[in-house]
């Protein structure tokens, strides 16, 4: 009976989250689902692979229908005994989004539990997390797979504080599990950053240790963290060991090229450049707006309404009221940070940062300077190119670093701590030192208070110019009216100062309403629970107030808007006509759209991981129009848009089919000299490769060196067979030849059979496959049957029983010691 008692508050509190997350996003429950462009995107690229999942009943672990083909490690592979996406697919049983939201609920409880917060205070922490304005536009926009990892992180943090605490077994036990869901959310930029607050966390651990001398104690915490990183790695062991695999293949490994497009040497040495991964550095001053949501003007989509000077500038210059408010929801661009999109504010709520000071002064656990230290480290950080030195030297020599861009994004480590010394901060102002408590409400108050009237004072010192305004002047400056582009700027910078002006305000307000409660509790005008409620509740409207300007009811569609985000167009249902096996370029897509690929098999698509190569040559050859890059990529069908922007498909006859036979293989000593060949190379008689580690292998095994071949014109290879991850070719030759696929190469998983003997491939022209086939016809095979998936299957299923054996034991241990205690 004790025990169900204890577990009461635990699961109201937990029925409190599902309802919670179902109501903030109750179009769910209509049947509806959120649309999501990032999630779009990735439908597109998919496509295939989902296809070919429901009418083959097995995984492919390769497309064709992006970027003219790669592994699907990174495109939602399902690998053999993921017994972890299960247990995760148990924990998220809510519809999507409404999921996420219950993930961050109830992993940011757990956490406060562990720092021995009651279940009320932790509830409302719990909600203030979740509702943190950045949190929910990620799910707004579909960064599902971030918005899953963050999910995981306090459990992470709070299995590994129980280990330090000398809770071993619970501890461990928590670490290993939150530790293999948080891998299996496959977000490894938000685990990176994650592993770099544990190390934070880790150095508080040892100087305590250290300063103890419970050397021991220590030891034994890194032995049991150890063993928990062991076992939650290998129970994701395909999944790493394949992204390990395919990362060398994809933008974020290392290039080989040593000059850009325009021929001027590469500098630097990071696998990104420096310029992409600093792209979106958040502006220093801009990072007030963690307290004050629009104090930079909000995101790229805010809306000015009639109430704003743009608008009535508008009506001045004798607009309609209708012309007036369209032109002012067109151009009133509001934002004038530093990033170059921002779809909302990373607002973590003023009162969150209110108790979060009152934490700072009031809380005597030292571990809150660990959390204090988080969020500055991770606010530093975010600042990029703003703050080169720091950024520079961690891309220069922090480990693994450079493979990530969004720089601002570390901000999440702040989001979370920040919240976990709000509600420390808050827990013990109630239950410590009653002659402190004054003392330390007011020193709270007037440090925000301070902050907030010291940038309304700062205000005359900015000059709100945003990025988008010298371009808006050049285009209303146009005509006889030259006054028109000037009047409408200041117009629009009168509007961004209100907004900085008003949102200072509301901050103050919010202030004042938690200090005022906290206030009426000292006179002992409020109960402490009525206390603890009215200011959760005003902590929790503040940020459900901003989250509900830009994640809402209308990004919800029908089931099937979300499943079909992409509508055949003419052109589609034209190129579709053809049966043949063929690429597709949409041009106006580029490498950035997967439109087409949910339709065609392309050469474009959308993915922060695409192959190298393929993107190298687009920039370096596709999007200088050499159109022979494209015959040798098999694209059959260009797509294009007219002058009223409708798509209309121009038929490629040049484009050099599946595969052929050529005249020459020529070699370069380097991937430069490689894709710089592919200028004038005449790719249906001559193929060119490098020497690189691959090359050099072939040359020993068939001495291929500038080697000719007799190309009979009657000579023929056809593709007879296809699925994603098995082709079958016919060969017909009276001579030894060198055949050409416009299939991409890519070094591990594919095994290649001619008349059923091991055959070799190579490299060729840069990203396609090349092969000697001995003369007379012949059947050449083609099967992806990639190694890493096979052994990293049986490491995850092994791991997974070792998993729940130290579970089942750990259980045993602790109830024992539990039992030997009562007796």
């Amino acid at each position: 009976m004790k025990q169900l008692q204890k577990l009461y508050p635990h699961a109201l509190v937990l029925l409190g989250f599902v309802l919670i997350s179902l109501i903030y996003f109750y179009p769910v429950l209509q049947g509806k689902q959120i649309l999501q462009s990032d999630i779009a995107q990735y439908t597109g690229m998919a496509k295939e692979q989902n296809d070919f999942r429901a009418s083959d009943h097995q995984e492919p672990f390769w497309t064709n229908s992006a970027f003219g083909g790669m592994p699907t490690y990174q495109l939602g592979a399902k690998y053999p005994h993921d017994y972890i996406g299960m247990l995760d697919d148990a924990i998220r049983f809510l519809p999507r989004p409404a999921d996420y939201l219950f993930l961050y609920f109830l992993g940011f409880y757990g956490l406060l539990l562990v720092l021995k917060v009651d279940p009320l205070k932790a509830f409302f922490g719990a909600l203030a997390f979740g509702f943190s304005t950045y949190l929910i536009i990620i799910l707004g926009v579909g960064h599902n797979a971030k918005a899953h990892a963050i999910g995981y992180m306090p459990l992470v943090i709070a299995g590994f504080i129980l280990v330090f605490q000398k809770k071993y077994i619970w501890g461990g036990l928590l670490t290993m599990f939150a530790v293999a869901l948080e891998i299996n959310a496959n977000h490894f930029q938000m685990t990176y950053y994650l592993l770099i607050f544990l190390l934070v966390l880790s150095g508080y651990f040892i100087y305590l240790a250290i300063k103890e001398k419970e050397f021991k104690p220590l030891f034994t915490s890194f032995g049991v963290l150890a063993i928990a990183g062991i076992f939650a790695i290998g129970a994701n062991a395909t999944n790493l060991l394949a992204t390990a695999e395919y990362a060398k293949f994809s933008t974020r490994g290392k290039s080989e090229l040593t000059l850009n497009p325009d021929g001027s040497k590469i500098t630097g040495n990071s696998a990104l450049s420096r310029e992409y991964i600093t792209e979106y550095s958040y502006g220093i001053a801009e990072s007030f707006n963690l307290i004050a949501p629009r104090l930079f003007g909000g995101g790229n989509s805010e809306k000015l309404n009639t109430d704003s000077s743009v608008y009535k500038f508008m009506t001045q210059y004798g607009a309609s009221p209708e012309e007036a408010q369209q032109f002012t929801e067109n151009y009133g661009f509001t934002y004038w940070g530093q990033q170059p999109i921002v779809a909302a504010p990373a607002y973590i709520g003023i009162v969150v940062f209110f108790l979060g000071i009152l934490g700072l002064y009031h809380d005597n656990r030292k571990i809150k300077y660990v959390f204090l230290a988080g969020a500055l480290f991770s606010l530093v950080l975010s600042w990029g190119k703003n703050l080169s030195s720091v950024t520079d030297f961690f891309i220069d020599f922090v480990p693994m670093y450079d493979k990530f861009r969004a720089v601002s994004s570390i901000q999440v480590i702040l989001e979370l701590c920040f919240p976990v010394l709000a509600i420390m901060g808050f827990q013990s102002f109630f239950t410590q030192d009653k002659e402190k408590q004054w003392p330390s409400l007011w020193k709270a108050s007037a440090t925000v208070f301070g902050l907030i009237i010291g940038l309304f004072l700062l205000r005359s010192t900015f000059d709100f110019v945003g990025q988008m305004d010298s371009q808006l002047l050049q285009m209303f400056s146009q005509g006889q009216d030259k006054a028109f582009g000037t009047g409408f700027i200041d117009a629009l910078k009168e509007d961004r100062k209100s907004l900085y002006a008003a949102d200072l305000l509301r901050s103050g307000f919010f202030i004042l309403i938690a200090a005022g409660v906290l206030w009426l509790f000292l006179k002992n005008k409020l109960a402490q629970n009525t206390t603890i409620i009215l200011v959760g509740l005003v902590m929790v409207f503040d940020l459900v107030l901003v989250d509900k300007n830009y994640v809402d009811a209308d990004g919800f569609v029908s089931k099937r808007e979300v499943e079909v985000p992409f509508q055949e167009t003419p052109a589609d249902v034209q190129i579709l006509q053809d049966k043949s096996h063929y690429r597709v370029f949409e041009v106006d897509g580029n490498l950035s759209s997967a439109r087409s690929s949910y339709f065609h098999k392309s050469i474009g698509g959308y993915s922060a991981v695409k192959p190298r190569r393929m993107q190298q040559l687009f920039d370096y050859q596709i999007a200088k129009n050499n159109i022979e890059v494209l015959n040798m990529l098999n694209v059959k069908y260009i797509i294009q848009t007219d002058s009223t922007g409708a798509a209309f498909p121009v038929q490629n006859p040049n484009a050099n089919g599946n595969a052929w036979f050529v005249k020459e293989l020529k070699a370069v000593n380097s991937a430069d000299a490689e894709i710089t060949a592919l200028d004038k190379l005449d790719s249906k008689n001559v193929a060119v490769y490098s020497p690189d580690d691959t090359g050099l292998l072939i040359l020993k095994r068939m001495l291929l060196k500038n080697k000719s071949f007799v190309k009979d014109s009657l000579a023929s290879i056809k593709l007879d067979f296809y699925k994603p991850n098995h082709l079958n070719y016919t060969s017909n030759n009276t001579n030894n030849g060198l055949a050409v696929f416009s299939e991409m190469y890519y070094r591990n998983g594919w095994k290649v059979t001619i008349d059923g003997k091991t055959a070799g491939i190579f490299r060729v022209n840069y990203v396609l496959r090349g092969m000697q086939i001995p003369a007379g016809k012949h059947t050449i095979e083609f099967k992806f049957e990639p190694q890493v998936v096979q052994t990293g299957s049986m490491i995850t299923l092994f791991s997974f029983i070792g998993m729940m054996l130290l579970l089942v034991g750990g259980i045993y241990v602790e109830k024992k010691k539990s039992l030997n205690f009562k007796f």
